[in-house]
């Protein structure tokens, strides 16, 4: 037995093997039976005179989810005091004003002051409405409540302790949710305390305790400690250099400093963090949350319960590596470093991969076979996702050659002086070239895209996180290793971090304090998904790849065929593929429509039929479901149109402004279509594949993005730059140039530096 706070601990509790609490975030959904615990901060409003019932509301609704989804929950509850604070204060100040008003008239019923209200008289007045309340609510959702009361002397005898072990199994059983309190109408008389404005809070420290102690002797798997902030900090929340501490392992507390403890309760962070840890020794798992933010306290609890990253999560499982968080921290420092070097230096390091990309190419492709026979053998990948998880020594030979343009293209991309401007006499403005800060670049199945993406962080100065999907990972652990080696020969081997902890993306995507851009590859709902999770930070990329060819009235017979076998079966898994054909009327029932819908059989092409077309047509294809589809395989769409107006507008009302195609030899309607698709690329007589970041000569791409702002279509170093303002003067001030001043403004706009162009 050890004690905190003169409360007895019991090491192991009653009848329990040692259990194992689980090790990463992502184990919690398997959570069966889980301790809420609630403490005073959480369940009182602000004035600290009664309860913050939308907010209880909310936990008791996420509550019953769980509880109705199957697992067994239990609720450790303050608040009784607040409550009945509230209904004490109230019998008290309509007594005194009936007094008063006999006695000594109106005049003095302003003068009235409250008492100071024993706490223990608050709490058997509280308790029997807190129960009530919490029974109301969850009457909402068919789920009946118990009462348990219990003192520090419940767990000092056997039998007691027997006794409460067996009441709470059996109201498990009976899918009854206990909500339990220390019984503080009874406890000792606690210290002078004056946290709760004339109420001597107690037992708020017992609570922490007390969630711990049910928590191990339940074998619960999972307590939520619910508090009044976002977690556990290094330092006091609010000091400038705090930060909120995602995983906190047993002996980290040498380099955490506690501060002051919430607006009210005894227990304070440094009592949870005891607690916390001693529920893990037992085997609980532990996570200490915010639930009194109005923006989380909806979803925290079934946040925490689904793995999300919500708070301070104890963990006896220490990773090898740094966190993803430290990860973040080193790729800024490394960015930055990277930013200072000279431009012959990065460009070094980017020839330096390009040669390793080849010199270790059997070392890389046999890491690779690895994930395609695991993808094979476990079948969890499409045949378009396959083929973009393979790579080849052809692959490889043209990333080397694609990262060798980046570098002699990279010269001056850093600090690259954009605009001069003389604001007066001696006062000279520069807008320069500089990196975003650190990239986040989430892959899928595409181990080609790490050294590109790397080469292309390296040459615009960004730090860079790399998040590839797991059935790349030897593929991806080996292309790092390179990227690596590449950097360290100018010391900035931490600039690129390959993130390979259990982070989902969703809690990748809401570090706006580390990442500046996030830039998904991958398909369609992985964008759509990370612009969704995304908290505070811009997304660059497309959800969508729905590129259109239009075959006009004029079009070549030998230019047709070649542009839309090209732009649908040289790669039908890519992006840029072909997706919806678009087919002039005056062209159907012809000898082109005919070499068309040929060329598709022998290329093996499913066709469905848009509404239109499927209507000339006595026995059409399959009609398609949708205009509005990217098929990433050998199949596509084909609709009739009656015009190339009719045909901006299809790929405006159904395209998603990637890449769309006219092929025609009539140049007028060329140029009205070049000019009015507005699509990030357009192209005449050309395939879509050419929509590529390596074809357009930009050595590679982090992605095609569609976004109006910013980077457009394939983005290169241009697209991972940003600038900044140098403005350099001598004594110069602003009231200078007032009315009155000494000075005025010239704006006159100075000549660039030369570019170097070798």
């Amino acid at each position: 037995i050890r004690c905190w706070s003169n409360i007895p601990f019991i090491t192991m509790p009653l009848s329990r093997a040692h259990g194992k609490s689980f090790a990463h975030r992502t184990e919690l959904k398997h959570a069966k039976r889980i301790v809420v615990k609630l403490g005073s901060a959480v369940v009182t409003r602000g004035d600290e005179c009664g309860l913050a019932l939308g907010r209880l509301a909310s936990i008791v609704e996420q509550v019953s989810m769980l509880q109705n989804q199957g697992r067994e929950m239990m609720i450790v509850t303050s608040g009784a005091v607040a409550f009945g604070k509230q209904r004490l204060r109230h019998e008290i100040l309509l007594s005194q004003s009936v007094r008063q008003a006999l006695h000594s008239g109106q005049s003095q019923l302003k003068d009235m002051a409250v008492p100071v209200l024993e706490a223990r008289a608050c709490a058997a007045a509280g308790q029997s409405g807190l129960m009530a309340l919490y029974e109301a609510m969850f009457t909402q959702y068919s789920i009946c409540a118990a009462q348990i009361l219990v003192t520090n002397l419940d767990f000092h005898d056997e039998q007691k302790r027997r006794n409460l072990n067996g009441t709470l199994h059996e109201l498990l059983r009976m899918n009854i949710v206990p909500i339990i309190n220390t019984n503080d109408a009874v406890v000792p008389p606690p210290e002078p305390n004056s946290d709760l404005q004339g109420v001597n809070v107690i037992s708020v420290k017992d609570n922490d305790s007390l969630a711990a102690r049910l928590a191990v002797e339940m074998k619960t798997d999972l307590l939520i400690v619910l508090s009044d902030v976002e977690g556990l900090f290094d330092s006091p929340p609010g000091s400038d250099d705090a930060k909120l501490i995602d995983i906190f392992y047993p002996g980290d507390q040498q380099s955490v400093t506690f501060g002051t403890k919430s607006r009210v309760g005894m227990g304070g962070m440094e009592a949870k963090v005891k607690a916390a840890l001693w529920a893990l020794q037992g085997g609980t798992s532990v996570v200490i949350a915010n639930g009194t933010h109005p923006k989380i306290s909806g979803h925290v609890i079934t946040d925490i319960v689904e793995g999300k990253k919500v708070g301070t999560f104890f963990s006896e499982v220490k990773p090898a590596g740094p966190t993803v968080e430290q990860q973040g921290e080193m790729a800024r420092a490394g960015g930055r470093t990277l930013a200072a070097l000279q431009p012959e230096q990065r460009a070094e390091i980017i020839y330096r991969l390009a040669d390793l990309l080849t010199d270790q190419r059997e070392e890389i492709l046999l890491a690779n076979k690895k994930d395609l026979e695991e993808a094979e053998n476990k079948g969890r990948l499409a045949l378009p996702l396959l083929k973009r998880l393979s790579l080849s020594a052809s692959k490889l030979n043209s990333l080397a050659i694609g990262l060798r343009q980046i570098a002699a293209s990279s010269q001056d991309s850093v600090g690259r002086v954009i605009r001069r401007t003389r604001i007066a006499k001696d006062l000279d403005l520069e807008q320069v070239t500089v990196p975003i800060g650190v990239l986040l670049v989430i892959f899928e199945s595409r181990p080609d895209c790490l050294p590109q993406v790397s080469a292309l962080a390296i040459a615009s100065g960004n730090g860079l996180l790399l998040k590839g999907g797991k059935e790349a990972a030897h593929s991806n652990q080996i292309l790092h290793r390179l990227a690596q080696e590449a950097l360290s020969i100018h010391g900035v081997k931490d600039a690129v971090q390959l993130v390979n902890t259990r982070e989902e993306v969703e809690d990748l995507c809401r570090l706006d304090k580390l990442i500046d851009l996030i830039i998904p590859r991958g398909s369609s709902q992985l964008v759509r998904n990370i612009q969704k999770a995304a908290k505070g930070i811009p997304v660059m990329g497309h959800s969508e790849g729905i590129c259109h060819v239009y075959v006009d009235m004029d079009a070549s017979v030998e230019k047709v065929t070649r542009i839309i076998r090209d732009s649908k079966c040289e790669y039908p898994a890519a992006c840029n593929a072909l997706e919806t054909l678009l087919i002039h009327r005056d062209l159907l029932r012809t000898p082109l429509f005919d070499q068309i819908i040929d060329m598709l059989r022998v290329e093996q092409v499913k066709i469905h039929a848009g509404p239109k077309f499927a209507s000339y047509l006595t026995f059409s294809p399959s009609e398609v479901k949708s205009l509005r589809t990217e098929y990433g395989d050998l199949e596509c769409c084909i609709e009739v149109v009656d015009s190339v107006q009719e045909a901006v507008e299809h790929i405006h009302k159904y395209g998603s402004s990637h890449t769309d195609v006219i092929i025609t030899e009539n140049e007028k309607t060329a140029e009205f279509f070049l000019q009015h698709v507005d699509s990030a690329c357009v192209f005449w007589n050309a395939s879509t594949r050419f929509s590529d970041g390596y074809r357009f000569g930009l050595g590679a791409e982090v992605g095609i993005s569609t976004s109006r702002i910013h980077a457009r279509g394939p983005v290169g170093i241009e697209g991972l730059l940003t600038t900044k303002w140098l403005l350099r003067g001598n004594n110069h001030v602003v009231s200078d140039f007032s009315e009155h001043g000494s000075m005025k403004y010239l704006h006159e706009s100075l000549p660039l530096p030369q570019r170097n162009t070798n």
